[in-house]
């Protein structure tokens, strides 16, 4: 048992199948007699009070999950893509043409769709760029259960590409999600970014005063009205990456996001979901897939992610940029292109924004579910198909050579 249980979370898969699970038992609390327990508790009220420096925010346990644990989210976001642009796939400019290109139109197409079939409906336009976003922690986590049956191309391309999605969505977020803009604190807030940019300057490698200005910096962004996820990012790009730790010999930024990366798995991302996920069936009829909110979310993931990267694909293909994925079949490469449209947690987090009353909400995470697992089953299926054509192709080319 202890063997399986290792083995479990060692697997690339694991943190999907655990943010899955914790989904699933959300949505079995708010359709039992849990549920008074479940809404008492998130929305029960845990102010920030910090009256002897003259700070104070009200706060539910709901938003702790959503300003606090999620910044804690995007912060490694923030790592992994300062990793990438510096060390990584996004640290070639050929590399990343495919994978920016196929983001750039798996945003576009899925907001123009969504808007489409919410066209005259002005109170869901604020959920505009619900379907935009790609969870990485799931879709690579599909991907993985197929193994090293699935081509490093693949693999890489959609990485990059979920990096990418995810960081649009942060200035999304950013630009759309904020309201009721405090200058004051905005300006408290550039004076922390200030005294970050100078420790990166100076290439001071201890840790400790990052995150206490960190700290400081989320503070004053969510007293600014500004989404405080921000601040996450923000510090994120200032950890050095070149300068080794002196005692432990080892960037900041790579020991941070070694550290991070096993508690914001299994941990903040299933609280997250846990608190967001709760779908009530109660009353639900099949018509509520006609909605304009669910169907815009449904349609904008399932069609308008797979439309928006494959044609951005065909046409930088087209245009001789890039060529296609080496060792990949066109059905592998579709069934990638559907994976994207798993939007769970990024566009459940991108709906919590967007609305707050808790009927539309309900449509949100209906339509972000059933999007997001068509998307996924589909593509498994498309991936399945491709990864056996192409083994029987080459288990033919192994024949033949030995017939020789």
């Amino acid at each position: 048992m202890k063997r399986l249980i290792k083995n479990f979370f060692k697997s690339e898969s694991s943190s999907g199948i655990i943010l899955l699970l914790f989904a699933i038992l959300a949505m079995v609390c708010v359709n039992s007699s849990l549920r008074p327990y479940y809404d008492s508790f998130f929305t029960s009220n845990l102010n920030l009070d910090l009256s002897f420096i003259g700070i104070f925010k009200e706060m539910t346990i709901k938003l702790w999950v959503d300003d606090a644990l999620m910044a804690i989210f995007f912060f490694l976001i923030g790592i992994e893509l300062k990793h990438e642009i510096v060390n990584g796939e996004l640290s070639h400019k050929p590399a990343i043409i495919k994978p920016l290109a196929a983001a750039i139109g798996g945003i576009i197409v899925p907001a123009l769709i969504f808007a489409h079939i919410n066209e005259g409906v002005d109170q869901n336009m604020r959920g505009w760029a619900i379907p935009t976003a790609t969870d990485i922690a799931f879709a690579v986590g599909v991907l993985n259960l197929f193994g090293s049956r699935v081509p490093k191309s693949l693999k890489v391309f959609l990485v990059a590409l979920a990096v990418i999605d995810d960081l649009v969505a942060i200035l999304i977020i950013a630009f759309f999600y904020s309201d009721n803009i405090s200058i004051k604190y905005i300006e408290m807030a550039f004076i922390v970014f200030l005294l970050l940019f100078i420790l990166n300057r100076k290439q001071i490698t201890a840790i400790s005063p990052y995150l206490i200005l960190g700290a400081m910096l989320w503070i004053f962004v969510l007293k600014s009205g500004v989404h405080a996820t921000i601040a996450g990012v923000t510090l994120a790009m200032f950890l050095p990456c070149k300068i080794k730790h002196r005692r432990r010999n080892i960037a900041p930024l790579y020991f941070m996001e070694k550290i991070l990366h096993k508690p914001v798995n299994y941990i903040i991302l299933p609280i997250f979901a846990f608190a967001s996920a709760g779908i009530v069936f109660e009353g639900m009829k099949l018509s509520i897939l006609l909605d304009p909110l669910v169907a815009g979310i449904i349609f904008g993931l399932f069609v308008g992610k797979q439309v928006g990267v494959i044609v951005a694909v065909i046409l930088i293909n087209k245009l001789k940029i890039v060529y296609f994925f080496r060792g990949a079949n066109v059905l592998q490469f579709y069934g990638v292109a559907l994976l994207t449209g798993i939007g769970f947690t990024m566009s459940l987090f991108i709906g919590n924004l967007a609305f707050s009353d808790p009927e539309i909400l309900n449509k949100v995470r209906i339509g972000v579910m059933v999007g997001s697992a068509i998307s996924a089953i589909i593509g498994s299926i498309l991936i399945y198909i491709g990864t056996k054509k192409m083994q029987k192709l080459q288990a033919s080319k192994h024949h033949n050579i030995a017939a020789k």
